[in-house]
């Protein structure tokens, strides 16, 4: 069973709709002991980096998300979700991240010729961390961005891709039973629903 975790930040039932397409068993959930149930968890969001913190915060999720993933039980983070598993964020200085993963997450500078926020699709530039999310992924894919913030991954052993914008930023990190994915695999067509369906097949 996978649960999608619903603390009113994500775009739910698209990425639902495409787990189940591969014959997942999804719940989406703000219940602590129905992820505790399950042997997959997905955090989606978008949104501001404070306002998700405290939504995990009020619905009590934080502790069961960081036992989930100590338990070795499989863990992807979607957009936001991605980047609240670091340990702070330029969006918010007095806020803490989870910190499961080591790193900042930093706002794009705004330059001439280049918009802020970085929307539309860019390519995955692939590292040779040899992540199970990206089996069948050739380098050089393209997949769907929205956002303003991006992560600067502190480990390198972490970056399972990144993705040019005037700066190589994180868009895919990798470590065991942790995932992340900064662009939205359900607006990114043939590719983005691969690495779902490689994340149902963990």
């Amino acid at each position: 069973m996978i649960a999608i975790i619903d603390y009113g930040m994500g775009n739910i039932h698209s990425v639902q709709k495409a787990l189940e397409s591969f014959g997942a068993k999804t719940t989406v959930s703000s219940n602590p002991k129905e992820l505790r149930a399950c042997n997959k968890i997905v955090l989606p969001g978008v949104g501001a980096f404070q306002d998700a913190l405290r939504g995990l915060n009020d619905s009590n999720l934080i502790e069961p998300i960081k036992s989930h993933i100590r338990e070795g039980k499989d863990f992807l983070g979607i957009c936001l979700g991605m980047q609240l598993l670091f340990e702070k964020s330029q969006e918010a200085p007095h806020a803490r991240g989870l910190g499961i993963l080591s790193g900042e997450v930093r706002k794009f500078e705004t330059k001439p010729g280049l918009k802020v926020p970085h929307m539309g699709w860019n390519q995955l530039h692939l590292k040779n961390n040899g992540s199970a999310l990206l089996q069948g992924i050739a380098d050089g894919a393209y997949v769907y961005f929205c956002h303003s913030y991006y992560v600067s991954c502190n480990n390198q052993a972490d970056l399972a891709a990144t993705t040019d914008y005037d700066i190589d930023f994180a868009s895919v990190v990798s470590r065991d039973n942790i995932f992340g994915i900064q662009f939205h695999p359900e607006k990114s067509q043939t590719i983005g629903l691969t690495i779902l369906k490689n994340f149902v097949s963990l």
